[in-house]
């Protein structure tokens, strides 16, 4: 019985391991694929709201120095 207990547990733990290939399906490449972009898309929005702020604040200060 405990032959056939530990042959289970190896094969219960093995199994798992014989799934997991490093080969990526084409929806995992496309789920990749859609992560990179969101995090480009997410990169230009910081970006600019970044270019954004500095522009605001330059103008701020001209308007301070210019007493408006």
């Amino acid at each position: 019985m405990k032959t056939l207990l530990s042959l289970m547990l190896v094969a219960a733990t093995a199994f798992p391991l014989y799934g997991c290939e490093s080969n990526d399906g084409g929806l995992e490449e496309l789920g990749e694929d859609v992560d990179r972009a969101l995090e480009d898309t997410a990169d230009g929005i910081k970006d600019a709201a970044d270019e954004a702020g500095d522009s605001i604040e330059d103008a701020c200060e001209d308007a301070t120095d210019n007493n408006c």
